[in-house]
């Protein structure tokens, strides 16, 4: 025999309550050896609750609630039933409703809604659906019977959560089903004491129902009928990823439910433990999956934990002072205070100090229990032994549960690891001897990210995902997007990593979607956002947002934009970046980058700062850490600079040569902006800094191409005209070098602690003598590499080559 459930959303309509009649029907066609338990239909207990209240406040509009109820019911009875069984079946309804009708008229007689009273207003939730479903079920099942639960399942005065007489209730059971034949329809959740008072089994009590009634009869497996696949992994509505459990033990179902998994409720799980009935999870709206198999063995899950669950909101009270040490009886003190006044601990840590204790609960409950325990220690905080209760709230708990954690090294340093990384704090955390659950407590408003963070690491650690919010959509963000347009499936395919562009923004408007944009849309949704960009607005909601390996990509130079990357990174979100603005501003703030970096533990990814794909940065970092030093650079870091003065030849000028190569897109759209040089001196400064040395940008000399009143003028076309007059002088300099077998180069120098961006002649034997195009180089003299200089030379500029670099941080991001 076999007993099934079906929850409060399994039948919530007709149209579901057809489809698990065809379910029975199979059923029964296959082996019709089974009883079945119903909730109420979806919604209906929450609804009797909120009358209730409404009539004990002496609120009227209770009728109008009631009146709804009462016709959905009847509703639900036209729709399932037909012919002459109809009229009967609402005859009986009317029963329960007038029944129904004067149980609220009294609560609102005398404004008081008692837990007894309570108890039996709810018990029609379940009473009226399982009659309805009974009489349905009659043409398909002809054996189906009502059966009121309150006649076997007996139970104590514990209103609200009542506790069952076992040996009375399998008693009762089994003499019931004794030699016979039907097929039961039995109400969940409730039950009666000795004197037919109707009492409750607590929330998700059906589920109990049919434990109870299973044990009692010893049967061959128990399944519990619900709207999911079975016992995920995680709560689905908070992480997207979570799966189906094919089969977990007793114990790890119980450290799920204990801790919040909906699927099933602990009480469900002692009675089939202790007969040693399995227990099946299965979905009414997908009938043929799996669903999840709980037993008594242990299972190899494929991974070190079976599954993670939550509660959403708890508080924390900490009971501190130097009078617990070494005191016996305060824990029984303590704890025997908040059983006085029916306060339920969720979880208890204790230092090994003894010089506190710390315990979560519900937070309804805070403020109760903090009085209790003032009461209960009243002479010890005065005499100054124990301090006042400290309560905390907007908490939560996340639970990690599975038998294979026993015995496994690091897993608890995997599991903070894990969190650490992406900026959740945990602020207590308790592991039972039995190593089954690590529970950890954390801000509320951290839950679904650290839920996310631990099923990747623990479920998917062969697949990251990447959050990105990305600002400025200019040449190098819009060719950012098209390289990830063509390249994201082929990283998702080949590679198990999920770049999402959760954020996007250019200088006029900004755009979120929190499960990824489509990327091919990007300028539709900017264009059609109503949302303002403001980067304070930005950063407020990427933080709020509060996204697992979330990713700040900065396409801009823009200062403002720079000035925030503290504020992003103290917030435990990673930044990729080619904006040099904040690595060559202030050394103190630059250092204050580095640090924070490395105190939170999170990537701030620049090396496009300087020779845009070239791995200049990378490698300067790299000598470091291995122990050599830099002595001497040599640099030409401008890919503009660079293609002038290779082009700049005999017999032409290098005002028409900076126009051609303007009209070529080789220049910014000012060109003044590459000819004064200080792009080149904050790429040389930043690479100072890279290489160990607290310089200032005042600290470095530089010497214009030209005369600094050649870029006094309200325009470019006024600059070109000034230009033409320095031609000459820029042609005697390179005629001159060309006679000494030189050529001009713009150079950056860093030796001896001084620093210098100039113009000057280089001949052959130096390695920028032979450099052609946009191309950039790098000259790195160190203690290592003192008689022959390491360089590093290729294409440095250019949109496509840049954004390939950000890109390619992004993905180093994963790897690290």
């Amino acid at each position: 025999m076999r007993i099934l459930k079906f929850g409060g959303s399994s039948v919530s309509t007709p149209e579901r309550i057809k489809n698990v009649i065809n379910i029975l029907k199979d059923k029964y066609d296959q082996d019709p050896s089974f009883s079945v338990v119903f909730s109420a239909f979806g919604g209906v207990t929450d609804a009797l609750i909120s009358i209730s209240k409404q009539a004990a406040a002496g609120n009227e509009q209770y009728h109008d609630a009631l009146e709804h109820l009462i016709e959905r019911h009847l509703a639900a009875a036209e729709n399932l039933i037909s012919g002459s069984n109809l009229s009967l079946v609402i005859d009986t309804l009317k029963e329960y409703f007038k029944e129904l009708s004067d149980a609220l008229h009294g609560v609102q007689l005398i404004r008081e809604l008692s837990p007894r009273s309570l108890d039996l207003i709810m018990s029609f939730g379940e009473r009226m659906s399982a009659y309805i479903i009974s009489e349905a079920m009659k043409p398909a099942i002809p054996g189906s019977s009502f059966l009121d639960a309150r006649e076997l399942v007996k139970t104590d005065r514990n209103f609200g959560n009542a506790r069952v007489n076992y040996e009375t209730t399998f008693a009762n059971i089994i003499s019931y089903f004794s030699g016979k034949t039907f097929v039961p329809i039995i109400t969940g959740f409730i039950g009666s004491t000795d004197d037919q008072v109707t009492t409750t089994l607590g929330r998700g009590g059906s589920d109990y129902t049919a434990a109870i009634f299973g044990a009692a009869l010893k049967v061959q497996e128990i399944e519990i009928w619900t709207d999911v696949d079975g016992v995920m992994t995680a709560d689905p509505r908070k992480v997207q990823q979570a799966f189906p459990i094919a089969a977990m033990s007793y114990k790890e179902a119980l450290e799920m439910s204990h801790f919040g998994a909906k699927v099933i409720h602990p009480p469900t799980i002692a009675p089939a433990l202790q007969r040693n009935i399995p227990i099946w999870i299965k979905n009414s709206f997908h009938p043929t999956a799996p669903g999840t198999f709980i037993s008594k063995d242990k299972k190899d899950h494929g991974s070190l934990i079976c599954g993670i669950s939550s509660i959403d909101d708890i508080a924390l009270l900490r009971l501190e002072g130097s009078g617990l040490v070494g005191v016996c009886g305060t824990a029984m003190r303590l704890f025997g205070a908040l059983a006085k006044n029916g306060i339920n601990v969720i979880l208890i840590t204790q230092g090994s100090s003894e010089h506190s204790i710390c315990f979560g609960i519900a937070p309804i409950h805070a403020e109760q229990a903090r009085t209790a325990i003032d009461e209960e220690f009243l002479l010890e905080r005065k005499a100054g032994l124990i301090d006042n209760v400290i309560v905390e709230k907007g908490l939560s708990v996340i639970a990690v549960v599975g038998e294979n954690m026993r015995m496994t090294p690091g897993l608890a340093g995997r599991l903070f690891g894990a969190l650490g990384k992406n900026g959740v704090n945990v602020v207590a955390m308790v592991q039972g001897s039995s190593e089954y659950n690590i529970s950890v407590v954390i801000k509320r408003e951290d839950e679904e990210k650290g839920l996310n963070v631990i099923h990747e690491d623990f479920f998917l650690s062969h697949i990251t995902t990447l959050h990105i919010f990305l600002v400025g959509t200019g040449l190098i963000g819009s060719t950012l997007l098209s390289q990830m347009e063509k390249q994201l499936p082929i990283l998702r395919k080949e590679h198990s990593l999920d770049i999402r562009i959760v954020g996007l923004a250019n200088s006029q408007k900004m755009y979120f979607e929190p499960h990824g944009l489509k990327v091919t849309d990007h300028k539709e949704l900017l264009r059609n956002s109503s949302e303002k960009m403001d980067i304070a607005s930005y950063i407020k909601k990427m933080k709020s947002l509060n996204l697992m390996n979330s990713i700040f990509v900065d396409c801009t130079s823009s200062e403002e934009i720079a000035e925030n990357y503290s504020s992003i990174l103290s917030s435990s979100i990673s930044i990729v970046t080619p904006n040099k603005k904040a690595n060559s501003g202030s050394y103190s703030r630059y250092k204050k980058l580095k640090e924070l970096s490395e105190l939170k533990g999170i990537k701030f990814y620049y090396q496009t700062n300087v020779g845009g794909g070239l791995p200049i940065i990378s490698t300067i970092i790299d000598l470091r850490r291995s122990g050599d030093k830099i002595v001497k650079i040599e640099a030409i870091l401008s890919g503009t600079l660079s293609y002038l003065f290779n082009t700049f030849t005999a017999g032409t000028k290098f005002s028409e040569v900076l126009r051609e190569a303007q009209k070529k897109g080789y220049t910014e759209p000012d060109p003044r902006e590459d000819l004064n040089g200080k792009d080149v001196l904050r790429k040389l400064l930043i690479l100072v800094r890279e290489s160990g040395f607290p310089m200032e940008i005042e600290d470095i000399t530089i010497e214009p191409i030209v005369p600094e009143e050649c870029f006094a003028g309200k325009g470019v076309d006024e600059f070109y005209h000034k230009l033409k007059d320095y031609d000459s002088m820029l042609e005697q300099k390179r005629s001159q070098a060309a006679k000494e077998g030189k050529v001009l180069r713009f150079i950056a120098t860093f030796k001896q602690g001084k620093a210098s961006v100039a113009l000057q002649a280089v001949n052959a034997s130096h390695p920028f003598y032979h450099l052609s195009g946009s191309d950039n180089i790098i000259a790195l003299n160190t203690e290592r590499y003192r008689d022959t200089p390491l360089v590093i030379k290729g294409q440095g500029a250019g949109a496509e080559v840049t954004a390939g670099e950000v890109f390619a941080d992004i993905i180093r991001f994963a790897s690290h």
